[in-house]
């Protein structure tokens, strides 16, 4: 069994290096935990996501998450503009319930706030929208089929 870390951080990813790192969270998370196929969670988005890297004090990766904005988060929010769409929260199996994961979603916020968003949508597992839901989204919209998986469309004024 892997011990919790005694502390970590948020960042946003810059580098290669962080980049390598969410991917392989992810990769870990819903590759290999949830059977999402490989193709379906890579996508042509990722390139321009702003990326925000959760990290432990010795730099091994906890978790990661990724912010659409402008084109790319268009058929996520509705067209919006000024929402983003958070995306990929993935926490490493050993680092559940720590708080990383709302760590994350604050540090996506963050991130949406630096861009004048407005408002941050999700796509939510049904399983998480009472994770959600603490942290202040709401859920609209009809229950749909995401990966195999369940989900509903949630939303968060900043």
């Amino acid at each position: 069994m892997t011990s919790a870390p005694a502390s970590y951080s948020t960042r946003r990813a810059l580098d290669e290096s962080d980049l390598a790192a969410c991917f392989q969270v992810r990769k870990d998370v819903f590759v290999g935990e949830q059977q999402v196929p490989e193709e379906l969670e890579y996508d042509a988005h990722d390139p321009a996501a702003v990326h925000v890297l959760a990290v432990a004090a010795d730099g091994s990766a906890l978790g990661t998450g990724r912010l659409l904005h402008g084109e790319a988060a268009a058929d996520r929010t509705d067209g919006d503009p000024a929402a983003g769409s958070l995306g990929r929260l993935a926490v490493t199996r050993g680092a559940r319930g720590l708080g990383v994961g709302a760590a994350l979603v604050r540090a996506i916020e963050e991130e949406a706030r630096a861009l004048g968003l407005a408002a941050v949508d999700l796509h939510a597992q049904t399983h998480a929208l009472g994770f959600y839901e603490r942290l202040g989204y709401t859920a609209y919209g009809p229950e749909f089929p995401d990966a195999g998986m369940p989900h509903r469309a949630m939303r968060r004024t900043l």
